[in-house]
């Protein structure tokens, strides 16, 4: 391709990694046959009418996939940067499929027509829910692989060596993101100074004057500036231009924090992007909505189990003395304690002899924990491993004093031995039945892992997040790893 003198044409980016394409062509396939599958359906299982005679039925059913295809390509659902994401990629699934249906609906009722009722109203809720489902099995194959350490993408970090560390901490979660920290380039590195050679196992390669060349050299995928004092936003703009062509991807972090999602947006100030980050609300409409629907569906829940619930009863009565549920003080939503309820675990008296088990302590933090708690019943142990003895808590959901999904709720003692880590702020919200703490290792968590997973859940709440940890809680019980 011919040049004009003086002027700098870029080449073209690289191609994305080969994993990264077909997971891409994967979604568009998953989707596709979501659509056509329920359309088909309605149309030939359900209606069951001869098409040919019916032109306006045609042409909705022909219509639908066409403009549920264009709608999920609206709503950038197969965006690379948020496939196998989770709740990001099903809330873009979600709204396409209410723009279309409320859509199609609109333009129903402007033609006077109820031709399309069965596929606007039956074919996309369904397809919706196929889609979803597709997604799901994408990103549980996408996440094996990951586990494996395949379908990950290379990333070099550049920044201060605390907030470097402070990345390197979250390993687990960065490889479940798609991540893989290959390399590490210090950016507060004096004259002179000696480059350490790694930074917990991580090789350490160069200083932030060598990011282009290695990169280059490396072929990294994306690199990751963290906070650096010495880190000008001229430099990250100069960056910007010298990776033009490389195909990889510059992420900038303002600041570690577990803040994502709506609190965040881009405001700009006189050419300047800056990063806005609202207040957290924690009243009106949408948490009315979510503690009415809370007390619904724990009802629900409750009427529909009472059978297992009598079966529990049953089996700690007969094995062991003393009644089936134990009470105990909880500290809930702006330090308001309520009684929370469970099935009992342990022998009668077992909070008498915690002082005498305090040597075995395996707990993290404030948390106090024992793997093999000689207190613990053996009905006990099966129903903590499946988490059955949670179940009474459903009661304290009805009640108003729990939510479905919340924080861990703690005890008097623990919320007494808070620091300054945030872990107060798990109380601006009432505590859950189950948690992101529930679904990220229970027990198996450390104190500080324990309150990130908490606060992530306050900071960033959204229905899409309830919903979410309420379909990994199912997995997390039927796979009881970290409940002792």
């Amino acid at each position: 391709m011919p040049t004009v003198p003086g002027r700098v044409v870029p080449e073209p980016p690289s191609p994305r990694p080969s994993w990264e394409r077909s997971y891409s062509h994967a979604a568009v396939c998953s989707d596709l046959l979501s659509v056509v599958a329920a359309d088909l359906f309605v149309t030939v299982v359900y209606r069951q009418l001869p098409l040919w005679t019916w032109a306006g039925s045609l042409a909705v059913a022909v219509a639908v996939p066409l403009l549920a295809m264009l709608s999920l390509a609206l709503a950038h659902a197969w965006d690379p940067r948020v496939l196998g994401s989770g709740a990001e990629e099903v809330r873009r699934v979600g709204r396409a499929y209410v723009w279309v249906i409320a859509g199609m609906a609109v333009a129903g009722y402007a033609l006077g027509t109820s031709n399309g009722h069965s596929w606007v109203f039956g074919a996309l809720p369904l397809a919706a829910a196929l889609s979803v489902l597709g997604r799901y099995v994408l990103r549980r194959e996408l996440r094996r692989r990951r586990r494996s350490g395949d379908s990950l993408r290379s990333v070099l970090v550049a920044g201060d060596i605390e907030e470097v560390l402070e990345l390197i901490k979250r390993t687990p979660d960065i490889s479940q993101a798609g991540w893989r920290v290959d390399a590490i380039c210090l950016a507060d590195v004096r004259q002179g100074e000696q480059l350490p050679l790694a930074i917990d196992d991580t090789p350490v390669i160069g200083t932030e004057k060598d990011i282009v060349g290695i990169t280059r050299l490396h072929s990294f995928q994306a690199i990751a500036v963290l906070p650096s004092s010495g880190w000008t936003p001229t430099r990250t703009e100069r960056l910007s231009w010298e990776l033009e062509g490389t195909g990889t991807d510059l992420l900038i972090a303002p600041v570690l924090m577990d803040v994502v999602g709506p609190r965040l947006h881009i405001a700009p100030v006189a050419g300047v992007p800056l990063m806005q980050l609202s207040a957290p609300t924690y009243s009106g409409p949408a948490w009315v909505i979510k503690n009415v629907l809370d007390r619904i569906f724990a009802l629900v829940i409750v009427i529909a189990i009472a059978p297992v619930l009598l079966v529990i009863v049953a089996a700690i009565r007969a094995t062991s003395r003393g009644p089936a549920l134990f009470k105990q003080t909880r500290v809930g939503r702006d330090g308001e304690v309520f009684t929370m309820y469970k099935f009992r675990s342990m022998v009668m008296g077992a909070e008498a002899r915690i002082r005498e088990l305090t040597t075995f302590d395996e707990g993290a933090g404030v948390m106090f924990k024992i793997h093999d708690d000689p207190r613990v019943t053996r009905v006990g142990r099966f129903i903590r491993r499946y988490s059955l003895d949670e179940l009474p808590q459903l009661f304290n959901v009805v009640s108003g004093s729990m939510s479905l999904v919340g924080p861990r709720p703690p005890l008097e003692c623990e919320v007494a031995r808070y620091g300054d880590d945030g872990a107060r702020r798990r109380l601006f919200v009432k505590p859950g039945l189950t948690g992101l703490w529930q679904v990220s290792g229970r027990s198996n968590l450390s104190w500080e892992e324990s309150v990130r997973a908490d606060l992530h859940y306050v900071e960033n709440w959204t229905f899409t997040l309830d919903l979410l940890i309420l379909w990994k809680t199912i997995r997390a019980v039927l796979r009881p790893t970290g409940a002792y």
